[in-house]
């Protein structure tokens, strides 16, 4: 019996992803995606919040072109891929572990929740966003725009200059 291994996170970047090309001359991106939660603390009634941090790397070569074109220290983004752990011995010669999402090939996504500049103005809610999917060469799914006032890139009097890569 096999599993599922699906990880989705939504949240914005910590920094500026950091593009490398590896020794094959593959590029690679990563970055870090706080999620947050809030609540009201029962006892006290004091407004209290947890933000947890995940490491997203992204081997893609069409979501590495999104994620160094698009993102940015602050981007609100939604993140499909699975989860990897892996190990490593540090210089000390201890044992480390590192849990991230990776986008790798196929059914791998980035989407862009922030609004693009000069276009149309944020929803008010997650529940107003959407996505327009188009598949990489590579068959990732790189993803684009919020829905609101703009049309799809290619679609009758969409704006020609547009910067969406498709």
């Amino acid at each position: 019996m096999s599993g599922v291994n699906k990880a989705i996170v939504v949240g914005h970047l910590g920094g500026d992803p950091d593009i490398r090309t590896g020794q094959s001359g593959k590029r690679v991106a990563s970055f870090s995606v706080a999620t947050s939660e809030q609540w009201r603390d029962k006892t006290s009634g004091e407004r209290k919040e947890s933000t947890d941090w995940h490491k997203i790397v992204v081997f893609s070569d069409g979501l590495v072109d999104i994620a160094e074109k698009y993102l940015k220290k602050g981007s609100k983004v939604y993140i499909e891929g699975k989860m990897k752990t892996r190990k490593w011995t540090d210089q000390g010669g201890v044992d480390r572990w590192v849990t991230e999402v990776v986008l790798q090939a196929f059914n791998a996504t980035i989407v862009l929740l922030d609004k693009r500049e000069g276009g149309v103005t944020p929803a008010s809610d997650e529940g107003d966003y959407g996505s327009q999917r188009s598949g990489a060469a590579d068959g990732s799914r790189p993803v684009v725009a919020p829905r609101g006032g703009s049309k799809p890139a290619g679609a009758p009097g969409a704006d020609m200059d547009d910067d969406i890569p498709f």
